[in-house]
This record gives structure tokens, C-alpha cells and sequence, in this order.
């Protein structure tokens, strides 16, 4: 049976460098909004970076659908549902009504607005066509960490990339081993770049058909159409503005953003038609089509589980920073553990 209206509920919040256990209210439901029982939630590098504010964190949320507004009509109660970035848009100007509606200017997408509202807790409150259905052969440890880096990654493929084509993904972690897989099951073939050796057979067994040191670029058999940056800092752009490692009119897609500019040589970018293609999650559209297309195709996560605590956020947060997490830390709920 869903809570009483005024009940508290636990949701853990940045405090004093660290992530503390505080309390909410759950509030009334409005006619379009659902409550959402948390089970998993994935554990971002973009929740760290609001540990110093003081918000409800966690933007990867999966659970269990409790209770639901008088006019919502796409869930009930007992459904699976996900969410937790975009979580809202003014649906009436033109990116909502082209599709486009992760660049709404009224949107809320998390650490932007909503600053109580996160899916490290037992609940979540979202707006019915800002959450997602989980398909039934998609674990949920596997649906929580694609609700931010499997949408992020998917939509940017999908906006560039046909089939055939040739995909250079630099970094295998959390966005990259997801990016690899979307990638090949998108029926193209895929070439990594590393800085690790080590990496070449995790590379191999998520799909990537070839793989490079970033000192060897001389090898590449042949260049590629699409550059993916999902490693945590920028290459050395002289290095793959070259037509022989990015082809003419070539498209890179940065799907992180690490600190200090992004300084590209003018006149390759000039002269061999480079293109630079930016990507923030995803609008509904995609983000719907990105889970039936993960568990159609057999998309998963490699995930590292912890349990959804002080203690347990606590360590999902210290081996994330240690980069000791193969590829996505997930936190599960008591009850989904049990």
C-alpha cells in the first residue's frame, strides 16, 4: 500500500564533502505525477560534482511504481519505471514540439531545478511522460545506469551513425563500454583507442573489431567517420584531425565534459570539414526507443553492486574516484536485495 501523503522517507544529500542520510516529505501527488518505490539506482561522476550543493542526489533511477496521480493513464501501480535527468519541459515550444525537448528552456533536468527530489532514497517522485516503462527482459540493475548513460550514448550514435560505417570510441568505462555496444549492434564497426593494452580483450568482448594505443595511431587500418570521446579527458586533437585517423566531414561526438577548454586546430576543422556533435541524454522519443532497443539487442551494463546506504554510497563513491569501477556502480535498495 502506497505512504500516507505527509509521510518522511529517507533521501541521502551532499553534507560536509560527503553523503549524509537526511529525511523528505512525500508530498500530495499532482493529476501527472507518479511515486516511484526506489530499487536500483546507478551512481554517476555527475552526482559527485553536486556533493558541495546539497541536493538529493541520484539521476539513474529504477523501481516500482506505488501510487499514481488522478490523471496519470501510462502507469499503475506495481509497473516498473525509470528516470531521474529530465525530468520535465514545458511541452509547448518548439524543441518539445519537434521532439527535441532535452533543450526546452523551461525544462528541469537534475541539479538544475528540483533540488529535493533524487533517486539515492527509497522514493522518487516523477511526472508520468518523464518516466520510462521497463521492459520485462531488462534486469533492473542493467535499466538503472541507462537512464542517464545509456540514453547519453545511444542518442548520440543514432543522431550520427549508419550502418557500415566506421566508429572510433576513445575511453572504456562507464559511457565507452556502453558506446562500443550500442555502436556494433547499430551494425557498425567499431574501433576503440586506449591508453591501456590491459583493455584490448574487455574491448573485444563488447563488440570492438579493432583496437589501438593512442601512440600508435599509424596502425588504423582505416579512418574512421565518427570519433566518440568517452574517456574523462580530451585527446591530442593534431593527432586525430588528420584525414588518414578522422575522415573528411568527419563528426566527434563528446560525450563527457572535462575540465579546461576544448582547443581544436582551426584548420583542419576548416579544410577537412569536421564536425563537432554535442550530446545531453536524451529526449522522451529516444530514451524510450533506447530501452526496447538495449533489451532487444542484448545492451547491458557491466555493473559493480552496493547497497543503497551511507556506508554503501560511501564506498560506490570512493572506488568511482579510484576508478575502480567495472563500469557502472549500482545501488540496491533493502528490499530488492532481499
Amino acid at each position: 500500500m502506497a505512504p500516507a501523503p505527509t509521510s518522511e522517507y529517507v533521501v541521502f544529500r551532499g553534507a560536509d564533502g560527503t553523503v549524509k542520510q537526511s529525511s523528505a516529505q512525500i508530498p500530495a501527488l499532482g493529476p501527472k505525477e507518479v511515486l516511484v518505490k526506489i530499487t536500483h539506482s546507478g551512481v554517476c561522476a555527475t552526482d559527485l560534482a553536486y556533493i558541495p550543493y546539497g541536493i538529493a542526489l541520484g539521476h539513474e533511477g529504477v523501481g516500482i511504481v506505488q501510487e499514481v496521480g488522478s490523471d496519470v493513464t501510462q502507469f499503475k501501480v506495481g509497473d516498473r519505471a525509470g528516470g531521474g535527468y529530465h525530468r520535465n519541459s514545458c511541452g509547448h515550444c518548439s524543441y518539445c514540439l519537434s521532439g527535441q525537448d532535452i533543450w526546452c528552456y523551461s525544462r528541469s533536468v537534475f541539479g538544475e531545478k528540483d533540488y529535493n527530489n533524487g533517486t539515492f532514497g527509497e522514493y522518487y517522485i516523477g511526472v508520468e511522460t518523464y518516466l520510462h516503462k521497463i521492459p520485462d527482459n531488462l534486469a533492473s540493475e542493467h535499466a538503472a545506469p541507462l537512464q542517464c548513460a545509456g540514453a547519453t550514448t545511444y542518442n548520440a550514435l543514432v543522431s550520427v551513425v549508419k550502418p557500415g560505417e566506421r566508429v572510433g570510441i576513445i575511453g572504456i568505462g562507464g559511457l565507452g563500454h556502453l558506446a562500443i555496444q550500442f555502436a556494433q549492434k547499430l551494425g557498425t564497426e567499431v574501433v576503440v583507442f586506449s591508453t591501456s593494452k590491459s583493455k584490448e580483450e574487455e574491448a573485444k568482448q563488447l563488440g570492438a573489431s579493432e583496437f589501438y594505443l593512442l601512440d600508435e595511431l599509424d596502425k588504423l587500418k582505416a579512418p574512421v567517420t565518427t570519433l566518440v570521446i568517452a574517456g574523462n579527458r580530451y585527446p591530442d586533437w593534431n593527432k586525430f584531425f588528420v584525414k588518414e585517423v578522422l575522415a573528411r566531414a568527419g563528426n566527434v561526438i563528446p560525450l563527457v565534459a572535462p575540465q579546461g577548454d576544448m582547443k581544436l586546430p582551426s584548420f583542419q576543422m576548416f579544410f577537412d570539414g569536421y564536425n563537432i556533435r554535442s550530446s545531453l541524454v536524451a529526449s522522451r522519443a529516444k530514451h524510450d526507443e533506447m530501452l526496447e532497443f538495449a533489451a532487444n539487442h542484448d545492451v547491458k551494463p557491466w555493473v559493480q553492486q552496493f547497497e543503497l546506504s551511507e556506508a554503501g554510497i560511501a564506498e560506490a563513491i570512493q572506488k568511482l574516484k579510484g576508478n575502480q569501477v567495472r563500469y557502472r556502480g549500482v545501488l540496491v535498495s533493502k528490499d530488492a536485495r532481499e
